[in-house]
């Protein structure tokens, strides 16, 4: 990564495109597993994004090859005794939670293997552009655990329960055009253009009001599961959040006067 990219820590890197920020996994060597210090960078760096009004959007990218991102960092798990494995849950669950949490709309762009926690680290973002060389799967009951970066909630919710149960159990690797056609990844594209067709995607959100693309992801996660009467009152909340802001005045004027609108962003 070059040095016009912020750090956080040795394995985590932001880079700015705009009002888009590329969340880049860099843990080469490893390809990208997640260990305890890159745990707590994801968490840091999605902190960071969520606290900055300018970003309207987060990609998160690899640096790697042949690989998005394979999960768990298994060597260091091995070396744990209970106590420390304990006292290292939270630090983990604070990666997938800090990107699940991100209040603006969030893409992963994967190629390659996206496996266990790194499948669930795209599973945590709202869109998954996946290219021709992407394998996911959630493998955890295989190594005697259970995905436990979201991924037994968020899979169901993608897919279904029956086909989450079904992905979860036997533990299998799914190629990228079943991956499609299941609904596992969002776009398929060709091989080596995940990132930038990620990227594209975002551009595209990103010139819309980031006031409303954080009230409409807001209102799309709280009122998902929700009966729809109640999911109506969060939408409504959501609307009213908006209905007031300088986003929403210059949204209307722009249009009446045939412009690009120039969002203030609140």
């Amino acid at each position: 990564m070059s040095a016009e990219q912020e750090r956080f820590g040795e394995f985590v890197g932001v880079r700015r495109h705009g009002h888009v920020a590329e969340l880049v996994l860099d843990r080469p060597k490893a390809m990208n597993a997640v260990s305890t210090d890159m745990a707590r960078s994801i968490a840091a760096a999605c902190d960071a994004l969520g606290a900055d009004p300018g970003v309207r959007v987060t990609v998160v990218t690899s640096s790697h090859e042949r690989a998005f991102c394979v999960g768990a960092d298994l060597k260091e798990r091995n070396s744990f005794t209970d106590a420390e494995l304990v006292r290292q849950r939270p630090v983990a669950r604070g990666a997938y939670t800090g990107v699940l949490e991100l209040p603006m709309p969030a893409i992963a762009a994967v190629h390659g293997f996206a496996l266990g926690g790194g499948f669930e680290l795209a599973l945590a973002c709202d869109l998954i552009v996946a290219d021709r060389t992407a394998v996911v799967g959630l493998p955890e009951v295989s190594v005697g655990v259970i995905p436990g970066g979201g991924g037994t909630q968020l899979l169901p919710r993608r897919v279904g329960a029956a086909r989450a149960a079904e992905l979860v159990f036997t533990a299998r690797r799914v190629e990228a055009a079943e991956a499609a056609s299941l609904g596992l990844v969002d776009r398929l594209v060709d091989a080596g253009r995940a990132r930038e067709e990620a990227l594209e995607l975002a551009a595209r959100i990103a010139g819309n009001s980031p006031v409303g693309l954080r009230a409409a992801k807001r209102a799309m996660r709280l009122g998902h599961g929700l009966d729809l009467r109640a999911g109506l009152e969060v939408e409504d909340a959501a609307w009213r959040s908006v209905a007031f802001s300088g986003d929403r005045a210059e949204g209307v004027a722009a249009f009446n006067e045939k412009r690009s609108p120039q969002w203030p962003g609140e």
